[in-house]
């Protein structure tokens, strides 16, 4: 068996890295997309904590969304609240992976990324709480 030069292995590391799967049409992409996302979620709740908490809240919330909501359109931004939450927080975690992808070292861009980040889980979490209170009292 042959050892690669370091010039062909980085040719070949060059590649892996940018090697762009074709583009898939019609229902092939529906189905991909589909794929990509059930990823991405399973990813999130098994890497992120505060994911599978605002999971179980979710979980146990909705029904009570249904119960308490007095109207179509109270139970709609009960429930609205919910999601909006875990949109937050799946795109703050896709925020600290690719921040972590670039290097774990300090970095004061690092640290504002992430921080924003959290702060947007913060205004959805103060969102869903003012809601929750507007539509229940």
């Amino acid at each position: 068996m042959s050892e690669l030069s370091g010039k062909d292995r980085a040719a070949e590391s060059e590649k892996e890295l940018t090697a762009v799967p074709a583009k898939k049409k019609g229902f092939a992409r529906l189905r991909a997309a589909t794929v990509y996302s059930v990823e991405g979620l399973r990813a999130c709740f098994a890497s992120e904590e505060a994911f599978r908490l605002e999971i179980m809240l979710a979980v146990v919330l909705t029904p009570l969304a249904f119960w308490l909501g007095d109207s179509p359109a109270e139970r709609g931004l009960l429930l609205v609240a919910i999601v909006l939450v875990l949109l937050v927080e799946l795109l703050n975690s896709a925020i600290e992976a690719v921040v972590d992808r670039i290097g774990l070292e300090y970095h004061a861009l690092s640290k504002k990324a992430k921080d924003i980040g959290s702060a947007a889980v913060f205004i959805s979490l103060v969102a869903f709480v003012v809601l929750w209170v507007a539509v229940l009292l």
